[in-house]
């Protein structure tokens, strides 16, 4: 793609994400900041965790953006039974008595891992080196994933029967952790009405695979003020209970907080936040607009917390 200049990019990029969501609105109703939060992660290099109880569309949300996006996709039903061998892939024998390996679905551009906590922890784990390395090692040999690739997990609630808590190390690797509510009266009247007709919606392509590693490398570009940077530091230190930076609630509710990890993409969300609304740089509205989806799975409440039912948006509210 060829622009004269950055900005000149930046508003082609506003023009392809409205386009993008309008894409996506044929087949989701509603939803639009759930919508928005998954574009924002793909355009950030992230992955992204949705959270919410059976029937609210989570797997059709990420069928119809990996349509839209025009990349490669492949779906994983995470099942209790389910092998990591299952996930990355698996050596046989040829027909010359030599191993070979055989590539298993996380070789695509979007993986969605659906109701990924209903598998346990150590099929769970196969994803973590896909996750930050953008590679598979398997028998010594390592493989190098195409890019752009993303994984997109849906999961159910914990407290939903026979699901697993996910590792805090593949937490972690998550950019966003997104809750999804139940769509408004209106909203599910329209819902009612297109599923149960014979309403059928053809999502276009609206942005190859170049576009896509384009506008990424685009939103690593765009330029971010120290008092921003200091701002998204700021906000990840004080989650951290007994520091000297500590924010009260983190002292008084929290286990521990966010690491590192949780100021990049505060940083790299905010970017990107700023872009698809046209803007050329971040500002604090950008950090806090993404503070809720980024800081929400890494910090651990403690006992205090949960005697007093007091939820982990409150305590991120609080700090913001």
């Amino acid at each position: 793609m060829q622009f004269k200049s950055d900005v000149e990019a930046v508003d082609a990029f506003v023009e392809k994400f409205q386009k993008l969501k309008t894409e996506v609105a044929k087949v989701i109703i509603g939803q639009d900041e759930i919508v928005k939060s998954l574009i924002i992660s793909v355009f950030s290099k992230g992955h992204c965790l949705l959270v919410g109880v059976p029937g609210l569309a989570k797997t059709l949300m990420v069928n119809s953006l990996a349509k839209a996006l025009g990349l490669k996709y492949n779906r994983i039903q995470f099942t209790p039974d389910l092998m990591p061998s299952d996930i990355i892939g698996t050596e046989i024998l040829d027909e010359t008595r030599k191993f070979k390996f055989i590539q298993g679905p996380l070789f695509t551009n979007i993986l969605l891992a659906d109701e990924i906590n209903r598998t346990p922890p150590k099929t769970q784990s196969a994803l973590l080196e896909a996750m930050q390395e953008r590679a598979v090692t398997t028998a010594g040999v390592t493989f190098k994933l195409d890019y752009p690739f993303f994984v997109l997990a849906t999961q159910n609630p914990i407290e939903q029967e026979g699901t697993y808590p996910l590792p805090e190390a593949q937490l972690d690797r998550f950019m966003f952790n997104v809750w999804l509510d139940y769509p408004s009266f209106q909203e599910e009247i329209d819902i009612v009405k297109n599923t149960t007709s014979d309403f059928i919606s053809d999502i276009k392509i609206i942005l190859e695979r170049e576009e896509i590693l384009f506008f990424q490398d685009l939103i690593r570009r765009i330029p971010v003020n120290d008092n921003i940077l200091k701002y998204a530091v700021s906000l990840a230190v004080k989650t951290r209970p007994n520091t000297a930076q500590s924010h009260p609630y983190a002292n008084n509710y929290l286990n521990w907080g966010a690491g590192p990890r949780a100021s990049q993409y505060l940083i790299i969300g905010a970017k990107c936040h700023a872009a698809i609304n046209g803007k050329y740089s971040p500002d604090i509205e950008d950090v806090q607009a993404i503070a809720l989806p980024v800081l929400r799975h890494r910090l651990v409440r403690n006992y205090k917390a949960e005697a007093e039912n007091i939820g982990v948006d409150e305590i991120i509210r609080e700090l913001l």
